[in-house]
């Protein structure tokens, strides 16, 4: 029998509210192989952001939980990085000090200091990133302090990537730059990756799989696409083709006729609809993906 490199079984969670439990996931079940690239796509509110924390040892689930080769995930560690949004940089350290502090934390007793700066080094190439290795946070562009995000995550050589819509705030052409680097550095390093998207050319350009979320509370896997397209993937052609477009249309069918969001419902629907009180206010907090 053949285990998975990451599991996720039967995991559901509760949060407190004045009104009681709050059931934001519900019996997710999940299988991840060494070297996948899985998307978490779903409307707001949906609980990919929370299904993420699970794995990276955020959150705790209040029924099942999470395996990674073999050990139970329950609390974070090096072995899954996480990339959010908001690139998280200190902003009175240089690039390359932001990636020797997460450097330093894992490979303090393994690695020399020559070593140390080698493997910060490359990593900073990785995202071609060492031309502003002295640069501070404030001196860079978006795009570039994600890319050193990335390189901070990947030079703490994790098993897992975690990745919290990565690309969001960034414009179309460095979003898509980032998608071919984040293809080249997979392609590279074989490492596994999930990661939430709102963008459903994204996801079907850059995944193996995409896990597709049911609307919350009580949200869980609606339905998984697999993605069989060869790699490397050239986006220019990719949107040319056949296939990729019938993926592109699985996807959207599942958002907007199977889950459609509530909040897309016409105004004088919704206005007949009662008050959803502070449980969706949680769930913002927790999943604002």
């Amino acid at each position: 029998m053949t285990i998975s490199h990451l599991e996720l079984t039967d995991v559901c969670i509760d949060f407190p509210t004045p009104n009681g439990p709050f059931r934001a996931l519900n019996h997710v079940n999940l299988n991840v192989d060494k070297g996948e690239f899985i998307s978490l796509i779903g409307h707001s509110g949906c609980g990919k952001s929370t299904v993420l924390n699970i794995v990276a040892g955020l959150h705790q689930a209040t029924q099942g939980g999470v395996v990674l080769d073999g050990k139970e995930v329950d609390q974070p560690g090096p072995e899954r990085a996480v990339v959010f949004q908001n690139h998280s940089l200190l902003p009175w350290l240089s690039a390359y000090e932001n990636v020797e502090l997460a450097v330093k934390q894992v490979f303090k007793r393994s690695k020399t200091k020559a070593e140390m700066r080698e493997w910060i080094e490359h990593n900073m190439q990785l995202v071609h990133m060492e031309h502003a290795m002295d640069k501070r946070p404030g001196e860079i562009s978006g795009g570039m302090k994600q890319r050193v995000g990335i390189a901070r995550a990947l030079a703490m050589e994790p098993k897992v990537l975690l990745m919290d819509e990565p690309f969001g705030a960034l414009d179309a052409l460095t979003r898509a730059h980032l998608q071919d680097s984040l293809m080249e550095i997979h392609a590279d390093l074989g490492n596994t990756v999930i990661m939430i998207t709102h963008d459903v050319d994204e996801a079907v350009l850059l995944s193996d799989r995409i896990v597709m979320m049911t609307n919350g509370p009580a949200a869980t896997i609606g339905d998984i696409l697999k993605i069989e397209l060869e790699r490397p993937r050239e986006r220019v052609s990719m949107s040319e083709s056949e296939e990729y477009n019938h993926y592109r249309h699985e996807v959207l069918k599942f958002l907007y006729e199977r889950q459609r969001n509530p909040a897309d419902v016409e105004p004088e629907v919704a206005e007949e609809k009662p008050d959803k009180g502070p449980e969706l206010e949680l769930v913002g907090k927790e999943d604002a993906a």
